[in-house]
């Protein structure tokens, strides 16, 4: 299963915080995006024929995408 969605919810959240003058919350989703990566990568190597994910498009996806422009 493609898990990536979660992340692009969890980026659009943090910017939406981070606009709305939320920075503790930005900080949290942040923090809970990495948490969200690192899980997602490691369950692609365990699932069979992996979850769609690696480690390095999971931090890309944290670092610099969003689903969309909802912030």
């Amino acid at each position: 299963m493609n898990y990536t969605w979660i992340l692009d919810v969890l980026t659009d959240l943090r910017s939406f915080a981070q606009t709305n003058g939320l920075p503790a919350l930005a900080e949290q989703l942040a923090d809970t995006s990495l948490v969200a990566a690192a899980e997602i990568a490691q369950s692609a190597g365990q699932a069979p024929g992996g979850a769609g994910l690696n480690a390095g498009e999971a931090v890309g996806l944290h670092f610099g995408y969003t689903a969309g422009d909802n912030a």
